[in-house]
């Protein structure tokens, strides 16, 4: 059961992301469109060929968006899908265009990620709707949804004090290394710095740095959290014919995963055993693959603590030896365990729920030979994460080069 790995990504581009916005204001169907034009340039293939899309929230309509972004586009979509996983999204976009593609529904299918792209502010607001059920960092204020009735009234709710929670309790149980921490930041900062597209390139960080940044909620510092920008991202799923035509190396979708079992981690069975494990087992066997084989990984990186426990749910290592893990493995491009070779999150940036697709572009750059200085050498395999909520929603790829 699963994929036959006979999808690819034929093409995929990435905004530079930027901490504020530059040039003249764009809608986000507009910033679509954009991004739609220039992942099918990228793969060098006719626009007449994509016949599906896949798209998350969008601005100017709060229903009906796939239909929306069809018409605007003028493609006569066999498979239009919306997902909503906040950060899973690009993940959980790639598989469905991927299984769409292999049931012979379309040849060619979008997955396109808009950001906060110079994005007009007033009088219009981002998502009709979204802003007041999103009051405090609530998924829904409306009454009664049971994050309304159940979290709001006792403040929890936002994303720092959450992940802290859950660094505290992975420190009672494990114990906390904040250096090996640090330095989660400081590789992918390394990796930014060769990346001339990444917010913080040139400017190198150390592991006192990190621990010198203000401390945002305990133990988590400045400097181990997500900076949001402007920017957006695509990847296009083509069948294995239009792949091959691509002008980039084709990158086969092998296996995926994908767990939602609760959005807020009051219901958590364990706070310290993430989504991501059944989604990445469920990848690889799928891929027919272990973590062994992986020659890199992309890891969503809101935080440092999401990394260390997705290093150990995902089976790189055991469950307890993520800090030992990150001590004894160079994580740069040019080290013995490669992760997020342009920077990450935390270092290239976070441009909204596009941040999620920033890991697919990741992979897909490394596996086509186009990530420059910081290329990792004979990579064929790559492993990719999503991660939406607090740790809640999760998914897995299994990405090979042809």
């Amino acid at each position: 059961m699963g994929l036959m790995g006979v999808a690819a990504i034929a093409g995929m581009f990435e905004l530079p992301p930027r901490r504020r916005p530059v040039g003249g204001s764009e809608f986000t169907i507009e910033q679509y469109a954009r991004l739609a034009g220039a992942v099918v340039a990228d793969a060098g293939l006719d626009g007449r060929v994509v016949d599906g899309l896949v798209t998350g929230h969008l601005g100017e309509s709060s229903t009906f968006v796939p239909s929306t972004i069809a018409e605007y586009l003028g493609i006569p979509a066999n498979f239009a899908e919306i997902v909503d996983l906040g950060g899973a999204n690009a993940v959980g976009m790639v598989w469905r265009a991927a299984a769409a593609v292999e049931l012979g529904i379309c040849q060619a299918v979008l997955c396109v990620i808009p950001g906060s792209w110079d994005v007009p502010t007033s009088p219009r607001k981002p998502v009709p709707g979204l802003e007041e059920r999103s009051w405090f960092g609530a998924s829904s204020n409306l009454y009664g949804s049971p994050q309304a009735e159940f979290d709001v009234p006792f403040g929890n709710l936002g994303q720092n004090a959450p992940y802290a929670q859950i660094a505290r309790r992975y420190g009672e149980v494990y114990g906390y290394d904040d250096r090996a921490m640090a330095k989660i930041a400081v590789d992918q900062r390394t990796n930014a710095c060769a990346m001339p597209d990444a917010v913080f390139h040139g400017q190198p960080i150390t592991v006192e740095d990190v621990l010198a940044s203000p401390l945002i909620a305990d133990p988590l510092h400045r400097l181990e959290i997500v900076m949001p920008c402007q920017g957006g991202a695509a990847v296009l799923v083509t069948n294995a014919d239009l792949a091959r035509r691509s002008r980039n190396r084709p990158v086969w979708i092998k296996g995926f995963g994908e767990r939602v079992p609760y959005k807020t981690p009051t219901y958590a069975d364990d706070l310290l055993v993430s989504p991501i494990k059944h989604a990445a087992a469920q990848a690889f066997a799928m891929a027919g693959l272990a973590p062994d084989d992986v020659d890199m990984v992309s890891l969503y990186d809101c935080y440092t603590i999401t990394v260390l426990m997705s290093l150990e749910d995902a089976g790189f290592c055991e469950k307890g030896k993520g800090m030992q893990f990150v001590r004894d493995h160079d994580l740069t491009f040019r080290g013995d365990f490669p992760m997020n070779t342009a920077g990450g999150q935390l270092s290239f940036g976070q441009a909204g729920s596009a941040g999620g697709m920033h890991h697919v572009c990741d992979a897909t750059r490394q596996l086509t030979g186009r990530a420059g200085e910081a290329q990792v050498a004979d990579c064929d395999i790559a492993f990719v994460s999503g991660n939406g909520g607090i740790m809640s929603e999760q998914g897995a790829l299994v990405l090979q080069g042809d």
